[in-house]
């Protein structure tokens, strides 16, 4: 497990106030963080730009040193012995960074796998298990700079896993992949949680992506935490209204009246449209109202033409708490 307590990371800028004169800054990017990873598991870290995402994944990954707090990576404070845990732990980056363009597929491979001591009939199994498993066989052999932008986020991958890591940090992995390529990505992501037990942190702007994969999230804002839970448990506690859209057949005056007295003595509000034979009602209410309209529907012996559900999405939670909406 990877478990980091009151994780903080400030940096200190200097301001120019005059020709000679300079102001000492303190930001704080994270600020009192705790988080956990378990073997198996996908997690996910939200947050708008600026939030801290980025400094703590280097941290986690040994890259940037806490300003204070602890970082234990299967019981080793990786801050003492960072040579022990790099072992355990590696990293991918979204885009095209981290590679050599000039080097062929297998050259990197080589050349990365030579800096965790890998090396010989060791390291030649390693780059073929790893270049199949990525699909990039053929282009084994071919210099990145003539890979496609999937092609090379694959090599990401397998560049990531070179020295077999318990725990993989993901940092806009799928970032400006064509939507097959993204879920070819995601389904390896899932695979490498769920059939190799690797813990996996993942960072992404694309909502659905975390909604997809994640088991856990931590959302973050100015490096402090403001919501941990299940994405499903998140949305509960964020979404403050549901919607129900129904068509139903036309009818009388004073049926519509009683309909629309027992929404309002159920604090359901709605707006109404005639449509041909129909009537369309968008429905809004702070909680799941499905059950309640069918049961006043059958109540009525009212026919319904047709209903749909708009369930909340994680989005939905990250726009609330970016317009200052919080439970």
């Amino acid at each position: 497990m990877i478990r980091a307590k009151q994780l903080v990371k400030r940096y200190e800028l200097k301001e120019k106030i005059g020709f000679f004169r300079k102001k000492r800054k303190i930001i704080e990017a994270v600020n009192g963080l705790d988080l956990t990873i378990e073997k198996g598991e996908i997690v996910g870290l939200l947050g708008v730009n600026g939030a801290g995402k980025t400094t703590t994944i280097k941290m986690l990954a040994t890259l940037l040193e806490p300003t204070s707090g602890v970082i234990e990576i299967d019981g080793t404070d990786s801050t003492k012995q960072d040579i022990l845990v790099k072992k355990k732990i590696n990293m991918i980056a979204g885009g095209e960074r981290m590679l050599y363009w000039r080097l062929t597929g297998k050259e990197n491979l080589q050349y990365f796998g030579s800096l965790y001591g890998l090396k010989g009939a060791e390291l030649e199994e390693r780059i073929h298990f790893l270049l199949k498993q990525v699909e990039l066989e053929e282009a084994a052999n071919t210099p990145v700079e003539r890979y496609s932008k999937g092609m090379k986020q694959r090599l990401q991958i397998a560049r990531g896993l070179i020295n077999d890591p318990d725990y993989l940090f993901l940092d806009e992995p799928t970032l400006g992949l064509d939507a097959p390529v993204a879920k070819k990505l995601r389904e390896m992501v899932y695979k490498l949680a769920k059939e190799q037990n690797k813990g996996i942190l993942l960072t992404s702007h694309y909502l659905e992506e975390v909604e997809e994969l994640c088991d856990r999230l931590y959302i973050i804002e100015k490096g402090s935490l403001l919501y941990e839970g299940t994405p499903q448990d998140i949305i509960q506690s964020i979404v403050r209204e549901h919607h129900l859209e129904i068509v139903i057949s036309v009818l009388s005056n004073e049926l519509t009246e009683q309909l629309e007295r027992s929404f309002g003595k159920r604090e359901i509000k709605f707006v109404k449209e005639h449509m041909g034979d129909g009537l369309r009602y968008e429905l809004t209410a702070s909680f799941d109202m499905t059950t309640v309209v069918l049961s006043l529907l059958a109540k009525h012996q009212i026919s319904i033409l047709q209903l749909e559900t708009h369930k909340a999405r994680l989005e939905d939670a990250i726009l609330q708490i970016a317009n200052g909406v919080s439970a």
